[in-house]
């Protein structure tokens, strides 16, 4: 079995009611959620020109491989409505693998740890309330190191 770390993130329609139901396709598809963050509200990162995510990290076990999880994250994604037209864009549904056990891959359609953990409060913020002395493999720092270290200033909120 192996552990992985999800970030679950969406800006258009209910988006509470969008990660609640990711976390059920996540759960018959994928594997066993065995914890979840907080859901938190934060104003959107990188194209500030639209609604604010809400964002939930859930811890799951599973049987696959990475870019296997990928494909079928990917098909739950779709499967939600989720049509990628540009990068930073609205999003129904989005599924980061922000962490899988403790391997680094660098391939070119899949990056574990996800390459950008260090630099987004709304990572951080619920990755430190799930697992505050998880060590980040490339970086050999402590999640809360890192949300000390963040030079992002956009809100995060617990709703």
């Amino acid at each position: 079995m192996h552990k992985a770390y999800l970030l679950l993130g969406s800006n258009i329609g209910d988006s509470k009611k969008n990660i609640a139901i990711a976390k059920k396709e996540i759960e018959k598809q994928i594997g066993k959620i065995l914890r979840s963050s907080s859901v938190y509200a934060t104003a959107a990162w990188g194209n500030n020109d639209q609604p604010d995510f809400l964002n939930q990290i859930i811890v799951i076990t599973t049987v696959y491989e990475p870019p296997y999880l990928l494909q079928l994250i990917l098909a739950i994604e779709k499967k939600m409505g989720r049509i990628r037209t540009q990068k930073n864009a609205p999003r129904t549904i989005d599924i980061d693998i922000l962490f899988f056990d403790k391997l680094i891959i660098n391939e070119v359609n899949l990056v574990i740890p996800h390459p950008l953990i260090g630099e987004r409060n709304f990572v951080l913020v619920p990755m430190n309330q799930l697992s505050p002395q998880f060590i980040h493999p490339n970086y050999h720092k402590t999640i809360h190191e890192m949300l000390l270290k963040c030079k992002d200033r956009l809100s995060v909120k617990k709703i």
